[in-house]
Order: structure tokens, then C-alpha cells, then sequence
């Protein structure tokens, strides 16, 4: 009975080890996209090619969204 239980128990930190596990590469990709993102010459590349201002195009979007959901 004893092998029963921890087996039961195995099998359940099993799937929270993986979705830790999971949800931690997403992190770290993330925080990666972020590190690369942050280097002057990829934003300039990224400029050349139509996508540099992207953050600053949202802004205003996003001030919007923020007051109407204050209210």
C-alpha cells in the first residue's frame, strides 16, 4: 500500500516538474528576446527593415486603453 501512495505521488510531480520547467524557458526566452532586442544595432536593423518603432507606434493605443479602462 505504502508503494501505491508514492507512486500516486511520483506521478503528480511529475507534471508540475514539467510545467515548471516550461513555464521557466518561457521566461527565459523572453528575457532573451528582451536582451537582444535592447542592443542599439539590432533596433537599427530592425529600424531598416519597418519594425523599429513599433513600441512608440503602440503608445498611444495603450494610453488610450489604460484611461478608458480607468474610468
Amino acid at each position: 500500500m505504502a508503494t501505491q501512495i508514492m507512486d500516486r505521488l511520483d506521478e503528480g510531480n511529475g507534471v508540475d516538474k514539467e510545467t515548471l520547467y516550461m513555464l521557466g524557458g518561457v521566461a527565459l526566452v523572453i528575457f532573451g528576446a528582451g536582451l537582444v532586442l535592447s542592443n542599439p544595432t539590432v533596433r537599427r536593423y530592425l529600424g531598416q527593415v519597418g519594425v523599429g518603432n513599433l513600441a512608440t507606434a503602440a503608445l498611444p493605443d495603450l494610453e488610450r486603453y489604460f484611461r478608458l479602462r480607468s474610468m
